[in-house]
Formats: structure tokens, C-alpha cells, sequence
């Protein structure tokens, strides 16, 4: 049985997270909520104009919520939405995977 390519789980969820960044955020939010400067010093490498960016996606699809306080200076907090968690939690094994294939590929190296 054949499914069409765009109605494959797999790239619904490559959709939603497959860019170089939204895993690194998501991995930080699973630590807690964080302010916009915090995500920014815990994704290392990624610019401000990046950030805001992948966050507004994250956040459109409903993966991570924002929430702004009142006051002087504004605070916007991001957190994991329960769909985001549960995402969330689906990768864990993906990262193991990841790691295992890293280590067998340090052990193929030459010298390894």
C-alpha cells in the first residue's frame, strides 16, 4: 500500500521541525520556560533574527506557547505547549539513535 509522500507521518513531523534550529529550541524548552535572551545564549550559534523566527513557527504550529507580561521591561516567556512535550518526548529516542550512529561511525574512523 503506497501513501502519498505529503501524507507520511514521518514528513509531517520533518515539516514541523526540519530546520537546522527548532530541535536545539525545543530541547531547551523541554528544560523549562525560558525568556527570548536565555533560548538565545542556550542555542548556540543562532542569531536573534533566527530565533524570533523559528519561535513564530513553533509557536503557529502550536509546539510552543508565548506568553507576555505586563510591565516595564516587557517579559515574553516560551514554553513547551502539551503537543510540543509530546513531540518532544518522541525524540528523545531519535537522539539516542543519533548518538549510537556517531559513536559507530567514531569507531569505523581510522585510528578510531
Amino acid at each position: 500500500m503506497s501513501r502519498d509522500a505529503q501524507e507520511c507521518g514521518v514528513n509531517v513531523v520533518i515539516g514541523l521541525i526540519g530546520s537546522k534550529w527548532k530541535p536545539s529550541i525545543l530541547w531547551r524548552l523541554a528544560e523549562g520556560d525560558h525568556r527570548f535572551a536565555e533560548l538565545r545564549r542556550g542555542v548556540s550559534g543562532i542569531s536573534e533574527k533566527v530565533l524570533a523566527e523559528q519561535l513564530r513557527e513553533l509557536e503557529r504550529d502550536a509546539l510552543v506557547s508565548r506568553t507576555a507580561y505586563e510591565g516595564f521591561p516587557l517579559r515574553v516567556d516560551y514554553a513547551l505547549t502539551p503537543l510540543g512535550e509530546e513531540l518532544n518526548d518522541l525524540l528523545d529516542p531519535v537522539a539516542q539513535w543519533g548518538d549510537a550512529y556517531l559513536a559507530d561511525k567514531a569507531l569505523e574512523a581510522p585510528g578510531g
